[in-house]
C-alpha cells in the first residue's frame, strides 16, 4: 500500500497508514495537522463547513450580528460552549456544555440557533433531515501535535514551552474531536506500551506549564481515547495520569478467551473490527447519539461526606454488538419473537438493558410508525429504574419517557399502575 503520510517505512507506520486507508475507504476524510486550531482545539475548517452548508439562513443572521470577523467568533462561541462542562453536571442544561453536550444540543447566540451534528432520524420521512444528515463531516487527522503551549510565541511570553506531544490519529466529527488513538505494532512494541503513552505522557494538565490541554480535558475535549495494535485494543474515557482506567476493547476469542480470534486472512488485521465497524461514520454518529452518556454516582466515605463521581460511557465491543444486533432483528422481525442474550457479571447488564429499551421504543416502520408502542422492562433490581431514567433523560428532551412501576409510586397495584401505563402508551 503506498505511503499516505509520514515517511518512516516502520511497522507502527504501515499499521497507521493502512487504517487511515480504510477509513478513507469507508467514507472518512483526510486532515491535514496543520489545519488544527490548538488553542480552540477545533478542526476550524469543518466547524464553519458544516455550518455553512447546513444552515446558510442562520450564518448569515449571525454574520449580521458579527459583521467583524464573524468565523473566528462562532469559533470562539462553540470553544465557549465546550469550556463549560461542568465537573458535575447534574441538570440538563449544564449537559448541554462539553463536547457530547455540544454535538447533542443547539448551540444559541443573540436569536440565532445552530445544531453542530445531524444525527440520524428515526425514519426516512423528512428529506431535508436525511440530506443534513449526509452532510456531517467526519475526519481522521495523523500525527498531531496538539498542545496550545508548545509554540514559540507561548515561549517567548511565559519562558516555558509544552513538550511538542503528538498523537497518532485524532478523529473530528464537524470539527470537534471526538475520539484519539495511540498505535502500537505488536512486531516491535506491544499494546501496553500505547496505554503506558497515555499515563506518562498524555496529560489533561501540562506538567510543565500547568495549563489546561483542551483536546485532552475530561468531557470538553474528545471523549475516548483507543491504544490499539494488530491484535487488542484498549479504551479509556477520562485520562488521569497513571490513574487513567483502561477497559478492553476486544471481541474475545470463539472459544469465550480474552483477545480476539486470529484472523483467517493473513492481510487482516485482528483489530480492525475498530475502524471497519465501530467506526463507520453511520455508527460511530450512532454511538454518540444514542450510546454515550455522563454517568453520575453519588459517593459516601466512612466519615459520611457525600461527593459525586462522573464516569462516561462509551460502549464495551460486546455491548455495542449485541444492541445493535437485537436493534436490527426487532427491526426485521418485528414483534413476537424471543432473544436471549448472555451477559456474564461485571460486562454491563444494566447499560446492555437501557440502551436496549430506548432504542426498541424509538424503531419506526417504513411508513413512519411505531414498532412497539411500549416497551416493558421486568427486574428485580430497582437500581435499574434509576439508571434507566437517568441514561435515557441524556438522549431525550422529552420528560416522562420512562414510567416506573412499583409499590412505592403511583396510585394503585403494580399491576394497575403497569395497565394504565399501557393505556397511555407509556414508552418505557
Amino acid at each position: 500500500m503506498s505511503k499516505l503520510y509520514g515517511g518512516d517505512k516502520s511497522a507502527e507506520y504501515i499499521f497507521q497508514n493502512d487504517m487511515i486507508q480504510q477509513m478513507l475507504d469507508n467514507g472518512w476524510k483526510l486532515g491535514n495537522p496543520n489545519r488544527y486550531n490548538r488553542e480552540l482545539a477545533l478542526y476550524s475548517d469543518d466547524v464553519l463547513g458544516f455550518i455553512k452548508d447546513t444552515q446558510e439562513e442562520q450564518w448569515q443572521k449571525f454574520c449580521g450580528l458579527y459583521p467583524n470577523n464573524p468565523e473566528q467568533k462562532f469559533l470562539e462561541r462553540v470553544a465557549s460552549q465546550l469550556n463549560k462542562a461542568d465537573p458535575n453536571a447534574a441538570n440538563k442544561t449544564v449537559r448541554t456544555f462539553g463536547t457530547l453536550g455540544v454535538l447533542r444540543h443547539e448551540l444559541r447566540d443573540r436569536g440565532t440557533r445552530f445544531s453542530l451534528c445531524q444525527f440520524k432520524p428515526e425514519h426516512d420521512l423528512n428529506p431535508d433531515t436525511l440530506a443534513r444528515y449526509k452532510k456531517n463531516r467526519l475526519r481522521v487527522v495523523p500525527e498531531l501535535v496538539y498542545s496550545p503551549w508548545a509554540t514559540d510565541e507561548h515561549e517567548a511570553e511565559t519562558d516555558v514551552r509544552a513538550k511538542k506531544w503528538r498523537i497518532d490519529l485524532v478523529l473530528f466529527v464537524n470539527g470537534l474531536p471526538v475520539a484519539t488513538m495511540e498505535l502500537k505494532s505488536e512486531f516491535k512494541q506491544p499494546v501496553s506500551n500505547a496505554v503506558k503513552q497515555y499515563k506518562t505522557t498524555r496529560f489533561a494538565i501540562d506538567p510543565v506549564t500547568k495549563k489546561p490541554e483542551p483536546l485532552l480535558t475530561f468531557k470538553r475535549g474528545a471523549l475516548v481515547h483507543f491504544a490499539v495494535s494488530q491484535d487488542q485494543v484498549y479504551m479509556a474515557t477520562h485520562l488521569k495520569g497513571n490513574d487513567t482506567f483502561f477497559l478492553p476493547f476486544n471481541k474475545g476469542t470463539e472459544d469465550g478467551g480474552a483477545g480476539n480470534p486470529i484472523p483467517a486472512d493473513n492481510d487482516q488485521y485482528a483489530t480492525d473490527y475498530l475502524w471497519n465497524e465501530v467506526l463507520l461514520p453511520d455508527n460511530l454518529l450512532n454511538i454518540l447519539s444514542r450510546f454515550m452518556y455522563l454517568q453520575i454516582e453519588e459517593k459516601e466515605d466512612w466519615e459520611g461526606r457525600k461527593s459525586k463521581k462522573e464516569t462516561l460511557i462509551f460502549p464495551r465491543y460486546h455491548q455495542w454488538d449485541v444492541v445493535r444486533k437485537l436493534i436490527a432483528a426487532a427491526k426485521d422481525e418485528g414483534p413476537g419473537h424471543k432473544y436471549l442474550i448472555q451477559h456474564s457479571a461485571g460486562s454491563g447488564k444494566s447499560n446492555s438493558i437501557a440502551w436496549s429499551a430506548h432504542q426498541l421504543s424509538a424503531i419506526h416502520t417504513d411508513e413512519g410508525s411505531k414498532l412497539f408502542d411500549s416497551v416493558i422492562v421486568v427486574t428485580d433490581r430497582t437500581v435499574l429504574d434509576d439508571q434507566l431514567q437517568e441514561t435515557i433523560s441524556q438522549y431525550t428532551s422529552v420528560d416522562g419517557v420512562v414510567g416506573r412501576i412499583n409499590r412505592k409510586e403511583g396510585e394503585g397495584s403494580k399491576s394497575e399502575q403497569l395497565a394504565t401505563a399501557l393505556e397511555n402508551s407509556q414508552p418505557i
